[in-house]
């Protein structure tokens, strides 16, 4: 079992990858980096990809050429898509770039000219193109055969679905609709679609993704077609009807967003919301050019609550933004305090080129950066320690991730995959498989994460157990591989040989990258 935050780095990753190639076959191996919106886009290429007759390579050597989707929000995610591009062309040679990064390609090839081809984010058309031109496609339609819900780059019980592209907000410190434009919404119908194909073909929960998943259908002036409603209210209900878990990610706090609560309460969706408060001085709010009514929201926390009492409040901040003084700041802890919320992920502020924070007055040295991201942490810990501490004696429902010779590593509707706690069972879980839904009792907490045993292994004896590490999560680059041919994907943490193809995926809690806060869109 992995332990959150892991013993090991999680940037390095092996995976085991079926390798159905037939003799011939052009292959394609995939790099992808960034938030889960890139993961769907990296999802969508393979797709494509695999029905023109490619197969997928786990491994430079044995791909004949390699696509790295980047991202571009950070300096330090940049620095990272270059450093992956770099490792690409070691590794194999022939390398097309695609994603947010590719939005810039001088800066690509300055880097790196030996690059086949930059497209920019979801130019799903170019990236084909310059794959077809690298390596023709050699199609057999009697062998080359797709699932039904395409190729996909989770584990099979869990799916991303993403319902828009873009954003509409203007914050100060994000470029977010620099590099994906304003909001375009799915229609909902061909939202629910792709969703019960998902669910009919085994995934147990979907992830609702999003730039602004609060303000799908804006664009589409929330108008029905065939049946269905382009608002978010309406597609949460939707989805709910399918049986599987559903889990809203990067909520813009809206007004209407109490209506998705009474929903939670049905329990037609998880009691979850994943909201970028981002900060809560009003102050520091504005030169963000975010809504600065910090004291409203805890009203609305506070009418969540009341009506669905179990609902799991997670959110990203900045501290050290330009400006931000210590008053600022201490304001952020007392409303901390206040808030209480179950999952808080943090990062310090940083340039970003292009956005318009770079020219606020007053920027924030970096060891005071670092000295209130400690200090934010240690907050965050405390809260969450407390809250989970509460959780032991209770009976919960939890989905199973994997299940290795030590036990079973599960997440329960308060915890989203990769980026928040685990519960434990190591006694009794020889059963379980992965996509599992079953009903445990907590009988240990640690500070991020709970241990439990499953019903039917009551008044079993416990084993001991390693004391789990306090540290606050860090930057975690998680690698996820395809799924050849609707074949499980496996993660592993671990050290990985050079040669091995890290389809890797950049997720945060409470570090200094932007995957997080990519998510928000602003």
């Amino acid at each position: 079992m992995s332990q959150n935050p892991p013993n090991l780095r999680p940037d390095l990753a092996r995976a085991e990858v079926p390798d159905a190639r037939r003799p011939g076959q052009p292959t394609i191996g995939m790099v992808s980096l960034g938030c889960p919106k890139a993961l769907v886009d990296s999802e969508r290429i393979l797709t494509r990809l695999r029905a023109e007759g490619y197969a997928i390579s786990p491994d430079y050597a044995g791909a004949d050429a390699v696509i790295v989707n980047t991202c571009g929000f950070l300096d330090s995610a940049k620095a990272e898509s270059l450093e992956a591009i770099g490792e690409a062309l070691t590794e194999n040679g022939r390398v097309i770039v695609t994603g947010c990064l590719g939005a810039e390609p001088a800066y690509i090839t300055g880097a790196h000219p030996q690059v086949l081809a930059v497209t920019g984010p979801h130019q799903y058309e170019a990236v084909l193109d310059a794959v077809h031109a690298a390596v023709p496609p050699q199609p057999d339609p009697f062998i080359d055969l797709l699932p039904a819900t395409g190729v996909s780059l989770t584990p099979r019980h869990y799916s991303y679905l993403k319902i828009s592209e873009g954003c509409n907000h203007a914050c100060k410190f994000c470029i977010i609709p620099d590099m994906r434009g304003k909001l375009v919404s799915r229609p909902a119908h061909a939202v629910l679609r792709e969703a019960e194909k998902l669910v009919a073909a085994g995934v147990r929960e979907l992830l609702v993704i999003s730039q602004d998943t609060s303000a799908y259908g804006v664009d589409l002036k929330h108008a029905s077609d065939r049946g269905h409603r382009a608002h978010i209210t309406d597609l949460a209900r939707d989805l709910g009807s399918l049986g599987a878990w559903v889990r809203l990610h990067y909520v813009y706090p809206y007004p209407h967003v109490r209506d998705l609560v009474p929903l939670m309460a049905q329990g037609l969706v998880l009691p979850y919301l994943d909201i970028p408060f981002q900060h809560a001085h009003p102050d520091t709010l504005r030169r963000m050019a975010r809504p600065a009514a910090a004291a409203k929201t805890l009203d609305e926390i506070a009418a969540w609550r009341a009506i669905c009492p179990e609902i799991t409040l997670r959110s990203t901040f900045i501290v050290g933004y330009p400006g931000e003084t210590e008053a600022e700041f201490q304001t952020l802890l007392d409303w901390m305090d206040e808030a209480q919320l179950d999952r808080v992920g943090c990062f310090q502020y940083e340039n970003v080129a292009g956005a318009r924070a770079n020219a606020l007055p007053d920027h924030v040295p970096a060891e005071v950066k670092q000295d209130r991201w400690d200090r934010f942490m240690e907050k965050a810990q405390a809260i969450s320690e407390a809250k989970l501490a509460a959780k032991v004696g209770q009976r919960l429902e939890v989905i199973v991730d994997s299940v290795d010779a030590e036990g079973a590593t599960c997440r329960t509707k308060a915890d989203a995959p990769e980026i928040d706690g685990n519960l434990f069972i190591d006694e009794g879980f020889e059963p379980l498989s992965p996509g599992d839904i079953v009903t445990v009792t907590v009988d240990e907490a640690g500070d991020y994460d709970l241990w439990g045993r499953r019903d039917a292994a009551a008044g079993v004896p416990r084993k001991l157990r390693k004391a789990v590490r306090s540290l606050p999560f860090g930057l975690c680059r998680l690698t996820a591989f395809a799924a050849v041919c609707g074949a499980a994907s496996r993660t592993e943490v671990g050290n990985a040989s050079d040669s091995t193809l890290s389809g890797r995926r950049n997720t945060v809690d409470a570090g200094a990258s932007g995957a997080d806060h990519v998510g928000a869109g602003g």
